[in-house]
């Protein structure tokens, strides 16, 4: 077999090596972050030192595609992280009374860390005869060769890593996360890049995690989201993940620049704001979790999708990017990690289809970009823009500058009439989740005969829009924003209120 390498040790290039390695592939990643120490994997998770992945200490959200993806692909991934701890949840449990249908069993989620199932995919991938893991090691160009047709450019034939070394290679995969260090590579080597679709998030992330006391016990409160508890509200974002062995996360989301909410920084803010927020007090007060760690803050990154269809970047004969280094979608909404692991699998299966690592390959590649990642890029860039714009008319801020959301594949109206439809229909609420899910786009959703019927039945009105992610009325509600800002400011004595 071919050799592949592939520049990053992250949850795509990990899970491409396990891929490509358990069909005998050679491969061999390149991982600037040194490995994983010795020992039991969890703890060996939480001692993992990686600079170049630093959104691996925030919370991640391994969606129903993402659990879909490893009982297909790779079972044995998805049994070992139970073994250490991780659990599934049933997303049904949040569902409208109604008989379960086929497909039911699809929706659920896996409570892990992300540093828990990067560890399990690390090992599972090193493992086999084939893979081989070098760390320390960054890609810091690509060796390039003619073709030898016709206008047909250059293709990749290896990589020069950061230490001076020439290593050949049939094919090479970008897998170095949002980054996308392929596009500095082709630069260097002369090859012109197109510019890629890019619509920005504008939203901060202050993030927690914590341990239970008692692992034993009843959970402190209620998941009122099945696999979750809090809500996307009117002016932020307040919502508390379980994760593996009795941890679990609590990320707050607020706009950037506002100089109140940026206190959440501080650990005694961040505890208030958890305190005024539903659903979140019972799991903070009482002493009953530890925290893990402080609270970290993050900007959320701008959706951005590469050389994927018409107009984007002509592919490079012997060069593939795999997951965020293809798409990065707001994490704001829980689909990255799913996708990487989708995204890798599915590129697996492709270079297994193709006898060679040719331009063919790459416009293949391109189509499944186009098919898989589109869509979520797409939405991801609406609903980023919605929210902002929503958040911002609720502190009283100014439009954002430009144009307003691009259009969403299904209309706000219906949109807001299928939540809200969902709350007592359970067929409406599966497609709903399928979408949350990530099992199916929103065209494919409202495409389905009687999903719109039933909609349309229950909401006959569907000319009145509100945000796509506001919570159905009824339960508690989160304090003004007002309210918010002045609990938040009071435990930051050394900022001010702006």
């Amino acid at each position: 077999m071919a050799s592949t390498v592939i520049a990053g040790g992250g949850t795509a290039g990990l899970a491409l090596a396990l891929a490509l390695g358990a069909r005998g592939h050679r491969v061999r990643v390149l991982e600037r972050s040194g490995p994983p120490p010795q020992g039991p994997l969890v703890k060996s998770a939480e001692l993992w030192e990686r600079p170049g992945v630093p959104q691996a200490g925030h919370d991640h959200i391994l969606n129903a595609l993402g659990v879909r993806t490893l009982r297909t692909h790779a079972p044995a991934v998805l049994d070992a992280a139970l073994a250490e701890g991780a659990r599934l949840a049933d997303l049904t449990a949040a569902a409208p009374p109604g008989p379960a249908e086929p497909g039911d069993e699809d929706l659920v989620t896996l409570l892990v860390r992300r540093s828990v199932l990067d560890l399990v995919l690390h090992r599972a991938a090193s493992a086999l005869p084939s893979v081989t893991v070098s760390h320390r090691t960054t890609v810091a160009g690509v060796l390039t060769a003619p073709t030898g047709l016709r206008g047909a450019g250059v293709r990749v034939t290896g990589v020069v890593t950061d230490g001076g070394g020439r290593i050949p290679a049939a094919l090479v995969v970008d897998a170095s996360g949002r980054r996308a260090a392929s596009r500095s590579w082709l630069a260097a080597a002369g090859v012109p890049a197109a510019a890629d679709p890019t619509g920005p998030s504008r939203l901060h992330a202050f993030g927690r995690f914590y341990r239970l006391r008692d692992p034993y016990g009843p959970p402190p409160g209620p998941l009122n989201r099945a696999n979750a508890a809090g809500g996307i509200w009117d002016h932020y974002s307040a919502v508390l993940h379980p994760a593996d062995n009795e941890t679990f996360a609590i990320t707050f989301g607020a706009l950037p620049g506002d100089r109140a909410m940026a206190a959440l920084r501080t650990p005694a803010a961040f505890t208030a704001a958890c305190r005024l927020s539903p659903y979140l007090a019972p799991w903070v007060d009482g002493g009953a979790a530890q925290p893990l760690g402080p609270v970290r803050a993050v900007a959320m990154p701008a959706n951005v999708l590469r050389g994927a269809g018409p107009g984007g970047q002509r592919p490079v004969a012997g060069l593939l990017r795999a997951g965020d280094a293809a798409c990065v979608t707001d994490p704001m909404f829980g689909r990255g990690l799913s996708l990487a692991l989708a995204h890798a699998f599915r590129l697996a299966d492709l270079i297994g289809e193709h006898g060679a690592p040719d331009e063919r390959l790459g416009l293949a590649a391109a189509d499944l970009a186009d098919r898989l990642l589109r869509p979520w890029y797409e939405l991801g860039v609406h609903d980023s823009r919605s929210r902002t714009e929503r958040w911002r008319a609720a502190a009283g801020a100014p439009p954002v500058p430009g144009s307003g959301p691009p259009p969403p594949p299904v209309s706000g109206p219906l949109r807001t009439a299928a939540l809200a439809t969902a709350a007592t229909d359970r067929a409406v609420w599966r497609g709903i989740t399928r979408i949350g899910a990530s099992l199916a786009t929103p065209c494919e959703v409202f495409a389905e005969p009687g999903f719109l019927a039933r909609v349309r039945a229950a909401s006959p009105d569907t000319s009145s829009d509100t945000a796509p992610d506001t919570p159905v009325p009824g339960g508690p509600r989160p304090p003004s924003y007002a309210a918010l800002r002045r609990a938040i400011a009071a435990h930051a004595p050394d900022r001010k209120e702006g």
